[in-house]
């Protein structure tokens, strides 16, 4: 029977595990703290400055959380990249793990400051307004579900090759990871938006089971 070599205890990856939790908590504190409903994509300018003006409060509280979990999933890449490495394949499997988590940081980061931005005073033309509002969804939607899928993927297999990850953990990584990758179909189906929060929030399932056994370490 092949013996795997024993992970060490790595405490940080547990922002893996933190980093779906205040991605969570940014979207239920925003939903609290909202006047009135979050505008859908492709919704009227003056729905979308209305809840800018109104809900001023909860899109900065969900900017600032997201930001939050922002950081912690650049944590969890330099973890999820250190396992990779120690693989049957660490070359490639590294490799996709820093340039995916460092691409859905970065997708993130910009739908949140653009979310942000929508709350100051600055007047600004329906045109201007469906842009951003645009920039937000796409940039933190369906850009991000195809990088933060891949980057799931990627974890999963390395957790799967480093025994920490069962079949069915592993499988699901995957699935996950398909329909982030495949969230963009939403542009020409729209009920293919479901896949977006299923590529994420099924990643966060994952990749928390993950950064919970990594944070443990194996003897």
């Amino acid at each position: 029977m092949l013996m795997r070599e024993p992970i060490p205890r790595d405490r940080g990856a547990i922002t893996g595990l933190l980093s779906g939790v205040t991605f969570v908590g940014a979207i239920v504190g925003a939903m609290k703290l909202a006047r009135g409903p979050i505008p859908r994509p492709g919704s009227e300018p003056e729905a979308v400055r209305t809840y800018y003006r109104d809900s001023a409060v909860a899109a900065r509280f969900s900017a600032a959380t997201q930001l939050v979990s922002i950081l912690m999933l650049v944590r969890f890449t330099a973890s999820v990249a250190r396992l990779a490495g120690s693989t049957d394949r660490p070359r490639a499997l590294r490799t996709a793990a820093w340039s995916t988590g460092a691409l859905s940081a970065a997708s993130l980061a910009a739908s949140a400051f653009t979310h942000a931005s929508l709350t100051t005073s600055q007047p600004r033309s329906d045109s201007d307004v469906n842009r951003l509002a645009r920039r937000v969804f796409v940039v933190g939607g369906p850009a991000h579900g195809v990088v933060y899928g891949v980057f799931t993927g990627v974890a999963a297999a390395a957790g799967r090759d480093a025994g920490l990850l069962g079949t069915t953990a592993a499988r699901t990584g995957l699935a996950a990871a398909t329909a982030g990758i495949l969230s963009p179909a939403y542009f020409r189906w729209e009920n293919a938006g479901w896949l977006i929060p299923i590529g994420r929030f099924g990643g966060y399932v994952v990749t928390g089971i993950l950064a919970t056994r990594l944070a443990r370490g194996t003897r």
